[in-house]
């Protein structure tokens, strides 16, 4: 699987050829704003990232959990056919590397992990590309996610444009070391490497966006109650597009699916979203009735209570939540927005 051109955007498919991966093009962004263009090179990988994560590979959007047919004494339990293939994931960027890294420790971490994405996790074989250029939504950088892949790949690519068009492999595995092995390489020079430095430099001079992280969740705490919440509230649309392109969102909802004869049913899990009203509905209503503390409780989930949780940030700083929000809501100036609030005393 990996980059390819369907409906105006850089997505995440089957890959048959080389033909298939989005060679010349580029992705503008800006909040609420998406556009490919060309450019004037032939880049393999001369994109950021598009409306699609990894995650819909490793934590699928639809599973069915169980199937269960009804018999003489009762119902036969079935395990759910999902179809779960051994993916190759090719063009895996630094910040969704860090996601991925994110997603391991919500679904594997603690006594309870999640089977199947253990069984996907481990079949996975990621190869990684550098960024050698940054969109206009990227704050990788402030979040120390990017842009140059630091481990957990199995082979990491970086595109050099200058002079001969090539590729710097790097080795991250011993899966990936066989791969390698086979492929027609000659040892980089210290020009090669040199070239290969460039590109991703240029990257991280090029953030569109920046965040300030220190004191973060602290300050978040602080403005649980800010009148700021309602005044996102008013431009928010509670779409939930935000969650749904984030690539470490992981709330689901699970249902249970009869046919009209009652013969037989099934458990099915979908993404969800802590945007939509039901998701925290108990006995008696919502707990969160109203779309500012919905997004109170995503932004503060995502930079603040996910360390309680899970000892790291919720955020990689792809900016996919800032291009494909389309009123273009902006999570970096959402956190300088409260800090200027308590610097102004309010």
């Amino acid at each position: 699987m990996g980059p390819t051109v369907r409906d105006g955007a850089i997505v995440y498919d089957r890959l048959a050829s080389l033909s298939d991966l989005p060679v010349g093009l580029t992705d503008e962004q800006a909040g609420g704003r998406y556009r490919l263009s060309r450019r004037e090179d032939g880049a393999f990988f001369g994109y950021v990232v598009g409306p699609q994560s990894w995650k819909r590979f490793l934590h699928p959007p639809f599973l069915t959990l169980w199937k269960a047919k009804r018999a003489a004494a009762g119902f036969e339990l079935e395990p759910g056919a999902n179809g779960e293939a051994a993916y190759a994931l090719v063009g895996v960027r630094a910040c969704e590397l860090a996601a991925i890294a994110i997603q391991d420790r919500v679904m594997l971490g603690g006594p309870f992990g999640d089977p199947g994405y253990k069984r996907r996790r481990e079949a996975a074989f990621l190869v990684a590309v550098n960024c050698g250029q940054a969109g206009g939504t990227c704050f990788c950088v402030s979040m120390k996610s990017g842009p140059r892949v630091s481990g957990g790949f199995d082979l990491a690519l970086t595109e050099i444009l200058e002079g001969e068009h090539r590729f710097l492999v790097e080795v991250g595995s011993e899966r990936g070391a066989e791969i390698a092995a086979e492929l027609p390489t000659r040892p980089a020079s210290e020009p090669d490497v040199a070239a290969a430095c460039a590109p991703v430099a240029r990257a991280e001079a090029q953030m569109g966006r920046h965040v300030e992280t220190d004191g973060l969740k602290e300050l978040l705490y602080r403005h649980y109650e800010s009148p700021h919440w309602d005044e996102v509230a008013k431009r928010c649309l509670a779409c939930a597009n935000c969650t749904m392109v984030c690539p470490t969102c992981f709330c689901t909802s699970v249902e249970d699916v009869t046919d009209l004869t009652g013969g037989r049913a099934s458990r099915q899990r979908r993404w969800d979203s802590c945007f939509s009203v039901d998701f925290s509905y108990i006995h008696g209503g919502s707990v969160r009735g109203s779309a500012g503390a919905r997004y109170r409780q995503w932004l503060t989930h995502k930079l603040g209570t996910w360390y309680d949780q899970f000892g790291s940030s919720g955020c990689v700083g792809c900016g996919r939540c800032i291009t494909w929000c389309p009123v273009g809501i902006d999570i970096t100036e959402e956190v300088a927005a409260l800090r200027q609030r308590e610097a102004g005393g309010r």
